[in-house]
């Protein structure tokens, strides 16, 4: 055992959040403490990203400021700007660990041989990321964040993900069964699945996501389960319909859009049309009217004219959609769309994402002013900040109640019953 000291910066998703809280759980059964990332550490942990230019500056920046702070400590640099762009690492003095996508998850068997300020920061970065861990979150909040699924084989003309995190895999549906049981085993109610595409969960193995949603929901403690972003060509009718009667499946679906235009989405290697898109989220509203359905956008990806920009606005605004995620696009090389042409200028790519993100505001206050009144289960998951506290419904709305310590990880019923803005909502606990 060891008195030594741990802190993270994660970066990103969802995935480099399960992965980053299940190395601190390694670490933590190698004897170190964690630490927050703002306190004095034997060893920091950056697990970066890579999904658009300013991931990229934002990966750096967070590199630069624990070494500067921090000129004592191990400064370990992990995710996907480090597969891609190694030796951009390896130019900012000071960095010790350079690991990529296959080599993060033996961070702490090769941490107990290094000391700092080596002649060169050791590099171990492989050309295809292959291998796969079920890693989850866990301590960081009531809720877990399970990996189930890696890498992608799309190849979207504008996405640098499948070069970054390698071809799509799993692990077998009765293995990832035991990792949920394991899970549910530490008192956690609700389960997060995360992956890069999560629609094609087992598929080496002739098995489904579906199956693995029906072997989730039948493990003893897990009371909620959500489906994090799915490919809309990967949602299927057997599990909209499923979720429909399930007690466990959160009515909350993320679903990619990336464009509102057919010929943009043609363009970017999209699998799917804005009509099928559209029958996807009617169905599942014409099923689940209160259900939560959250799109990525991007905006100004190559050949986008300002006419086609305004359809997909238009499409985007006319979709019963509860929130937006958008991002300017970002050339990210090795990409067919790097190379295209008509590429839109830099400033009316961010003019034209302030602009979407306004809908989405919209969007957002529009769901929750559909829910005032209402009456949905709510799981607490944060402890009391003066004198309130927070927490999710079902269907994904954030709630500020007045503070209870004895709430945390507790699901209660709450009549929603004010917007604080178009991310929250005020409501009031219903005692039985």
């Amino acid at each position: 055992m060891t008195n030594k000291t741990v802190a993270f910066s994660t970066l990103g998703c969802k995935l480099n959040f399960s992965e980053s809280s299940w190395l601190s759980q390694q670490f933590e059964n190698a004897g170190y403490e964690r630490v927050a990332g703002n306190c004095p550490a034997d060893v920091h942990v950056v697990n970066t990203c890579t999904v658009t230019e300013l991931a990229n500056k934002k990966s750096r920046q967070a590199i630069k400021k624990i070494i500067n702070a921090k000129p004592d400590t191990i400064v370990v640099a992990v995710g996907c700007y480090t597969q891609l762009n190694p030796q951009e690492v390896a130019n900012i003095e000071g960095v010790d660990i350079i690991l990529g996508s296959n080599n993060k998850m033996n961070l702490v068997s090769m941490i107990s041989s290094l000391t700092k300020h080596p002649e060169k920061p050791i590099v171990l970065v492989d050309n295809e990321s292959s291998v796969f861990e079920p890693v989850y979150s866990f301590g960081d909040r009531t809720r877990s964040f399970f990996k189930v699924q890696d890498g992608c084989n799309y190849f979207c003309s504008y996405c640098a993900i499948p070069h970054a995190r390698g071809r799509s895999r799993s692990n077998t549906l009765e293995r990832t069964l035991d990792v949920a049981r394991e899970i549910a085993s530490k008192g956690v109610k609700e389960i997060v699945l995360t992956g890069v595409n999560i629609g094609e969960f087992g598929k080496t193995y002739n098995q489904t996501l579906f199956d693995l949603i029906r072997g989730i929901e039948s493990i003893d403690g897990i009371e909620r389960l959500r489906i994090s972003s799915i490919e809309p060509n990967l949602l299927t009718d057997e599990i909209i319909e499923y979720v429909v009667n399930s007690k466990v499946v959160m009515p909350h679906f993320h679903i990619p859009l990336q464009c509102g235009t057919d010929e943009l989405l043609q363009s970017m290697h999209r699998r799917y049309s804005t009509s099928f898109y559209a029958q996807r989220i009617e169905k599942i509203k014409q099923l689940m009217p209160d259900a939560c359905i959250a799109a990525d956008v991007i905006v100004g990806v190559p050949g986008e004219t300002e006419e086609l920009f305004n359809q997909s606005c238009n499409f985007v605004s006319n979709l019963p959609l509860s929130y937006l995620h958008v991002f300017p696009y970002s050339e990210r090389a090795n990409t067919l769309a790097a190379r295209m042409p008509n590429q839109v200028p830099v400033a009316e790519r961010h003019q034209r994402s302030q602009h979407m993100i306004a809908l989405g505001e919209q969007l957002s206050k529009k769901f929750i002013t559909s829910q005032l009144g209402k009456k949905r289960a709510v799981l607490f998951e944060s402890k009391p900040f003066d004198e309130y506290m927070y927490g999710f419904t079902d269907n994904y709305i954030k709630i500020r109640t007045t503070a209870n310590s004895s709430y945390i990880n507790q699901i209660k019923q709450v009549e929603i019953i004010e917007q604080i803005d178009s991310n929250e909502a005020f409501g009031k606990i219903i005692e039985p």
